[in-house]
């Protein structure tokens, strides 16, 4: 069985399981725990980053590699089409995703974690012993605003991110005005991969992600609960009903789980 290294709130591990489940595979998911298990990745793969793909003896890295050996290794229902000028559309299409709405997701989200220590808890997966919950729930908001400037996110590049994602919402509800898929007729990798990359600007609707119920179809208020970005979360979540397989056997849900999530 294909097995996926992956974190459960990762973008881009959605991505490939959004993929994974498209094509129809069975494949288990090995939930890598931050250090110690990505040392243990590191061994394995010669990286620490997630998604990695194992398939019998082989190891393959990043969401856009494993979208591609999925296609040559397991052709049903192709993600990347065969037509020159749709693949390339396609591929260009998901490369922009990957570095917009995917990195500008993870500024934006890691605002409202900075800022709300309740929805912190609540992203750990529903597995997440307690313990480990308490001590995410208690690092102070200073701390975690300093950590931000460290790495980058100050307030103006996480409003400029917010910014930047308003325009690339409408730029797709645009591309979906007058066809069902981001390239017409029949979905694609660009379509799975702006679907899987928006999970943290607003979760799908449906038991998909190993978080509290209360949380489906909660988000950045700011996006998700913008009417003029209703269209392309509407489209997004007819992705999810298509392709992704729910999960089973949930933990029952977390009933003390925020239900927005607020940026100020």
């Amino acid at each position: 069985m294909l097995e996926l290294y992956q974190w459960e709130l990762s973008q881009y591990s959605e991505k490939v399981r959004l993929c994974l489940d498209y094509k129809g595979l069975e494949y288990r998911k090995i939930e890598v725990t931050p250090g110690i298990g990505q040392v243990e990745l590191f061994r394995l793969t010669g990286q620490r980053q997630v998604p990695v793909l194992k398939d019998g003896h082989k190891y393959i890295v990043d969401s856009s590699a494993i979208a591609k050996y999925l296609d040559s290794e397991y052709p049903d229902r192709p993600l990347i089409p065969t037509d020159h000028k749709k693949r390339a559309q396609a591929l260009l299409l998901e490369d922009w995703a990957d570095e917009t709405i995917g990195i500008l997701g993870r500024k934006a989200l890691f605002a409202a974690i900075s800022q709300d220590q309740n929805f912190r808890k609540s992203l750990l997966p529903v597995s997440t012993p307690d313990i480990f919950r308490s001590v995410v729930e208690g690092v102070p908001k200073d701390f975690l605003n300093v950590l931000g400037i460290g790495v980058g996110f100050t307030p103006d590049v996480i409003n400029s991110a917010i910014a930047s994602l308003k325009q690339d919402l409408e730029i797709l509800t645009e591309l979906l005005s007058d066809s069902p898929y981001l390239l017409g007729d029949e979905p694609t990798i660009a379509d799975l991969t702006v679907a899987g990359l928006s999970i943290l600007l607003k979760f799908p609707t449906g038991a998909y992600l190993d978080l509290p119920e209360s949380l489906q179809g909660k988000g950045l208020p700011i996006l998700a609960d913008n009417p003029d970005y209703e269209t392309f979360f509407t489209w997004r979540d007819r992705i999810y009903e298509q392709f992704r397989k729910p999960l089973t056997g949930k933990t029952p849900a977390n009933d003390s789980a925020p239900t927005s999530i607020q940026i100020d």
